[in-house]
Parts: C-alpha cells; structure tokens; sequence
C-alpha cells in the first residue's frame, strides 16, 4: 500500500493506493467512524484498474480538525479533492461513503464511472426531517486529536438527509452521465433518501460482482 497525503482546504487526506493495474480506477469511501482498509477487500479482488481508498477528514490518518464542522457536503469535497489527483473514477462506498458518493456523483456526472452503495455505519443519518437539537458533551480526553474524531461521529450520524435532496442528485447523474446504470444497491438498508434514489431508472438493485463487471467496461 502507497499512501500519498493531498493538501485540501484545513485537512491534509490520506489517500491510499491500495494496488496498481490498467483501466479505470476505483475509490473506496469507507464508512462514518471507519478508515480505509489496508488491503483490497475480497469483492474487489477481480477489478483489474487501480484501487484507492480515502480517508475522510476526521479519520483515518487524515487531519483531525480543531472543533468539528462536520457535513456530508465537506466529505463531499474530500472526494472531490481525489478526482483533482486521480481523475475519473468508480466509487464504492460503504455507509456514510455511499451517501457521499452519491453527492459526488451528482455534482461530478461526467467524471465518476458508476457508484456502489454497500451497508456500512452512518447510511441513514440522522433521517429525512429535522429532530430535536441534541447536546453533545466531549471530556478533554476525546479531544487528543486521534481518528476517529468524535465531532464527526456525532454530527454526521445526525444529518438531515432529506429526500428530495438525493433526488436532485440523481437527477442530475440521470440527465448528465449518459449511463445507463448509474448507481447499483447493493445494501440492504433503506434510509428515505435511499428509497427515493431508487426511483429513478439509472438506480438499480443488484449484487456487487455484477456491479462491479458492470462498471469495468466503461
């Protein structure tokens, strides 16, 4: 494994290099209060590009930021740091990192070469509305700036993810990938924001080997 550190807005990313190949590369996005595996997972193992893996700020081996400001929106711009680096990829995301990915999709049609939502910690949110506010209380103990950051676990596990949002998304990845199958689930949770996903018809249920073939090709 090569790890190489991108210098991105407050946050210095690992970003790890976990084999070399020919062809279209994979980014692995891990999910909330995990960190990049140290080798390629065993589902991969036939993907014959490169394979990548991202630490999020705030875990890992990436920056620890001072008092949190945690949202999906800046994991977004983690990511998107990597496409700077790397170029067009396919991603695969578990959790949280789905989600993420999804943003990134969206935002980046043009430049992400499918997506694979798989279960993970931190699919849901904190849900589709707004809940009541919560405090949170952190010791000076947790705040040694060791991943993962437990500002990122609190607020990134209750984001709102409002349907309608994903939806814009998707819409975007629909009208401007020029996929035909654009993001596969392979998960078994069904947060709002998932469900509403799966409406569109580049959305599509299946298992990731099958993903995975897919998405090599293109």
């Amino acid at each position: 494994m090569t790890t190489t550190f991108l210098e991105h807005v407050r946050s210095r990313l690992a970003l790890h290099e976990l084999r070399t190949g020919q062809g279209n590369p994979l980014l692995i996005l891990h999910g909330l209060g995990e960190c990049s595996p140290s080798a390629i997972p065993g589902i991969v193992q036939g993907w014959q590009g490169p394979v990548f893996a991202l630490d999020f700020t705030g875990h890992g081996a990436s920056t620890v930021p001072v008092a949190g400001g945690y949202t999906c929106e800046a994991l977004m711009s983690d990511a998107d740091a990597v496409l700077a680096e790397i170029g067009p990829v396919t991603l695969l995301g578990y959790g949280l990192g789905g989600y993420v990915g999804l943003l990134l999709f969206g935002s980046r049609p043009t430049e992400i070469k499918g997506l694979i939502i798989m279960d993970g910690p931190g699919l849901d949110g904190g849900g589709g509305r707004p809940t009541s506010p919560m405090l949170m209380r952190v010791s000076q103990s947790d705040l040694d700036g060791s991943a993962p950051d437990p500002w990122a676990l609190a607020e990134l596990a209750s984001d709102v993810r409002p349907p309608s949002y994903a939806a814009d998304h998707v819409r975007q990845i629909q009208e401007l990938s020029g996929m035909d199958t654009a993001v596969v689930v392979a998960c078994l949770g069904r947060p709002e924001w998932l469900t509403e996903a799966l409406n569109s018809p580049v959305v599509v249920e299946s298992d990731v080997t099958t993903a995975l073939l897919t998405f090599s090709s293109i």
